[in-house]
């Protein structure tokens, strides 16, 4: 899955040397969370609208980059990742840096949502799958090896939950019932969070997405 051609020029970056006013004025006219701020090709990082909110509309955005929330992705990280940076940041644009650090460009969360929707997590029939296991102790391998080895297909996986000390994955599983798979989980120490068979839990996440996505576009 080709993620590279979704990164976005039509927005201009944020120059340090912008006033405050003149990023509110982007504001106003767009519907970004953040805005990337770079000088010299280089990312300095993100300017929140949020935090506009107490800034001196005169001064520079340079006078507040102590505020810039710095956050980006690679050219060469995945699909998946760049969705979890989304969640991790709370933020709907993504900043996309070259193997050199350069700035390229942009994700935007609908794009990204979209691709999500068209990968065979959705499309495919399979049982929908939720364990749980403290963060220090799992791996995607291991995972994957665990699905396998029951002669299920790992259709997709993604971190849906990381509190505290633990975390869960959401998988989707095709090939095989949940049952034995759900059994060997437990072997290697994971929780069982939610198992279904069925169509059920997808139409939920479905509907979801449809909403997030309806609601990003207003």
């Amino acid at each position: 899955m080709e993620i590279n051609s979704f990164i976005n020029y039509d927005v201009p970056p944020v120059s340090p040397d912008d006033t405050v006013r003149q990023v509110q004025q982007l504001f106003f006219e767009l519907t970004n969370t953040h805005l990337p701020v770079v000088s010299d090709g280089h990312l300095v990082g993100n300017i929140s609208e949020e935090d506009m909110a107490g800034f001196d509309l005169d001064k520079k955005v340079s006078d507040y980059h102590y505020a810039l929330d710095v956050f980006f992705v690679n050219e060469n990280t995945n699909w998946l990742e760049v969705l979890e940076a989304f969640a991790k940041n709370n933020a709907n644009i993504m900043p996309v840096l070259s193997k050199e650090g350069k700035y390229l460009g942009y994700y935007e969360l609908t794009d990204v949502m979209g691709l999500f929707r068209e990968t065979p997590f959705f499309n495919e029939p399979g049982g929908i799958l939720i364990v749980e296991k403290g963060s220090a102790d799992f791996t995607f391998s291991e995972i994957s090896q665990i699905v396998e080895s029951d002669n299920g297909k790992l259709l997709g996986a993604f971190i849906s939950r990381n509190e505290g000390d633990l975390t869960q994955i959401t998988l989707k599983v095709g090939n095989t019932g949940l049952n034995s798979i759900m059994q060997s989980f437990r072997r290697y120490g994971y929780n069982i969070i939610l198992g279904h068979e069925d169509d059920i839990y997808m139409e939920n996440l479905k509907e979801r997405s449809n909403y997030l996505r309806k609601f990003l576009n207003i």
